[in-house]
């Protein structure tokens, strides 16, 4: 009990924080403790067994009853979660505080008289609340709730004298903004004090966190003045805020001297920020030419510098309006005039990577695919080229037609033919009925279930009866549930409700999550799916040891990682799979700069996984840079694909499970890009 209440005030500390400091239970009875340890992995509420634990008893096992049932995130226990916010002691109280805001972000909505009592109940345990570090906790879950109460909070709280309070309220409130609350009562004047100089390392990031999620025209100046700040993470922040609120005019401070920064994070920010400040260019366009020093980023990745192409990357991925094509026309050419001057075959390939990159950007401006038919000089596959270019062209907003992307529906590739899918979803067209339909009846799965939600898009009644095939299925192949009924409802309307209720008892949680969000649309009504318990005999993975360690070994270097032991199943799975050696060949497959690099699918398209899933287990460890997370589609969906963050991503903690942390190495981290290969994960234990 001791050690817990000394962790959380070590966590006041900024740098602390970003670096070190992990929240972490006091040790219940080994045989309480391994009793809620099965009944959390099984899903099971032991008949009020755990609701007791979780209400009375010894410190310790009170505690670790709490981060069941936030695990669990069964709606059902919210009263005894809330009821824990009054307990006597701080560890409980802060347990049930970080549960409150765990299931804020349940997977199934809450209704608006849960978000009410949970408001209601946080606000005056705030209140209440003498304990800095119960406080501070107090504050996240109230960003996580983001309702209009919580928001209210948060902002009286920009100004508390206690050190670090405002900062953290601010980070909150940014979170809130993230799941879409409104700031347009937030005083920004107050957040501006908090990112001035001399202000803490925390306040500044907080209050650069809010201001760039504000998107409020008051926030300009402090965004201009922070663009200085020493620390990377605030720099980043204050740029990407100018992206969504600055004007052309901004062009010049944020090319001339963020997109040179030597930290590549901040350089992907101010190149993002720049491609949106040229959507709202009209005649002569500062942005653009600005863009255009990007060539000497080209440069750096041709002498083995590819943290470099981040930049690049960031322009690609965000894209550019029309008249921004001879920037990337230009940026193309100075790919390929370096190419011949490469310092080695990974340089090459960086290059012939970002060199498809910028071509589907250019695809996606007219909407037809051209540019990454020949892109990646002979150097990038096929499959690479076309599942690129057929993404883009999807977001193209109308432009073009989908035409040409029809008869990529029979590729033998499956990367191209779900890309395929995603470009006649985003345009119907009556001649991709008869293609889509027969993939509704194909082998591939995730094919089957994509192409099933698309027949609902292009309302074609001939492909229900194969639709109503693949849902039956569903409770066999989960993984598919989500698209399968969004094709369902689209083509049968009400007649889907039988089997969307069968759903509802199912024992994978994102079955019953998708079914009731369905059913939910179909009646009008709220429809909530049952608790339901895992069988005895789901998949358990074994636990990593105490102090195990992963160790990547990638085309691009090695970098360590330690596992986190408050998630014994989560790193055990990764464990075992890499000692199987599952890992080998498999690929980086998303690289979103300053945002996360995401690994561990092995048919690279981000839809794979090892054939089974496993159950999420939040931990206490925040999203700071350098955090292992396992990647979901929904409540209890990890399989195989992690992610590392390059930078604090506060929106993610009590959502995706934290287990791990980069020690050594996260130069390599920064420096993958796309298709960068895994060649060996290593198992260290004690």
């Amino acid at each position: 009990m001791g050690s817990l209440r000394a962790a959380v005030p070590a966590c006041l500390l900024w740098g602390l924080m970003l670096s070190g400091c992990v929240h972490s239970a006091p040790t219940p009875d080994a045989g309480e403790g391994r009793e809620v340890a099965v009944w959390e992995d099984r899903r099971s509420l032991a008949d009020g067994r755990l609701v007791e634990l979780a209400t009375r008893g010894a410190v310790p096992v009170r505690v670790r009853a709490l981060r069941a049932l936030a695990r669990i995130q069964a709606l059902s226990t919210l009263e005894t979660v809330l009821a824990g916010l009054g307990a006597a002691e701080v560890p409980v109280r802060d347990e049930a505080a970080f549960a409150a805001g765990v299931l804020a972000l349940s997977w199934e909505p809450l209704t608006d008289a849960e978000k009410a009592r949970m408001t209601e109940a946080l606000l005056a345990a705030e209140a209440a609340e003498k304990d800095e570090g119960v406080r501070r906790t107090l504050l996240d879950s109230l960003g996580k709730l983001a309702t209009p109460g919580a928001v209210r909070r948060l902002s009286d709280r920009l100004t508390d004298g206690h050190p670090g309070v405002g900062g953290r309220a601010a980070m909150a409130l940014g979170v809130a903004a993230r799941r879409g609350a409104s700031m347009a009562e937030v005083p920004l004047a107050q957040v501006a004090v908090l990112t001035r100089p001399g202000q803490s390392d925390e306040s500044r990031y907080g209050g650069a966190y809010l201001l760039a999620l504000a998107k409020r025209s008051e926030a300009l100046p402090s965004l201009r003045r922070c663009l200085g700040d020493e620390a990377p993470d605030v720099r980043a922040l204050c740029v990407k805020g100018m992206g969504d609120t600055g004007g052309p005019e901004d062009a010049a401070v944020v090319g001339g001297r963020l997109l040179r920064d030597e930290v590549p994070r901040v350089a992907a920010e101010a190149a993002r920020s720049l491609a949106k400040l040229a959507g709202r260019c009209g005649g002569d366009c500062t942005p653009l030419d600005e863009l255009l020093a990007l060539k000497s980023r080209v440069g750096s990745v041709a002498r083995g510098d590819s943290a470099s192409g981040h930049a690049l990357l960031a322009l690609a991925q965000q894209g550019l309006p029309e008249a921004g094509r001879p920037v990337l026309v230009a940026l193309r050419r100075a790919i390929q005039e370096a190419a011949p001057g490469a310092v080695s075959e990974v340089a090459t390939g960086d290059l012939m990577n970002l060199d498809c990159r910028l071509a589907a950007a250019l695809d996606r401006q007219t909407g037809t695919l051209d540019e990454s038919l020949r892109c990646g000089g002979g150097q990038v596959p096929e499959a690479r080229r076309l599942a690129l270019g057929l993404r883009e062209i999807a977001q193209s907003r109308g432009k073009g037609g989908a035409n040409g992307a029809v008869k990529y529906l029979s590729h033998p590739d499956t990367r191209v033919r779900l890309a395929a899918l995603d470009a006649v979803s985003s345009r119907p067209v009556p001649e991709a009925a008869g293609p889509v339909r027969e993939l509704i009846g194909g082998s591939d799965p995730v094919v089957a279930a994509s192409a099933a939600s698309t027949a609902g898009k292009l309302k074609d009644a001939e492909a229900l009866p194969r639709v109503r095939a693949l849902a039956e299925r569903v409770p066999q192949e989960p993984d598919m549930a989500e698209p399968v009924a969004g094709g369902l409802v689209e083509l049968a309307g009400k007649d889907a409700e039988p089997v969307l209720r069968t759903w509802l008892q199912h024992p994978h949680a994102n079955v019953r999550r998708v079914a009731a969000e369905s059913l939910s649309g179909l009646t009008g009504q709220p429809v909530r799916a049952l608790h339901v318990e895992l069988p005895a005999d789901a998949r358990h993975p074994e636990p990593a040891p105490a102090g195990s360690t992963l160790t990547f070994r990638t085309s691009k270097g090695a970098f360590t990682v330690a596992l986190d032991a408050e998630a014994p199943l989560t790193s055990g799975n990764l464990v075992t799979l890499a000692r199987k050696g599952y890992f080998r060949g498999i690929t980086f497959h998303r690289v979103v700069p300053d945002f996360v690099a995401q690994g561990g699918d092995p048919r690279g398209d981000g839809e794979g996984g090892p054939g089974y899933s496993i159950r999420c287990e939040m931990t206490r460890r925040p999203y700071r840079r350098g955090v292992l997370g396992m990647a979901l589609s929904g409540k209890d969906t990890g399989g195989s694909q992690f992610f590392f963050t390059h930078s604090p991503q506060p929106h993610l903690d009590g959502r995706y499970t934290a287990f791990g942390e980069v020690t050594r190495g996260m130069d390599v981290v920064d420096r993958l890009l796309e298709g960068d290969t895994i060649l060996d994960v290593e198992v260290v234990t004690d």
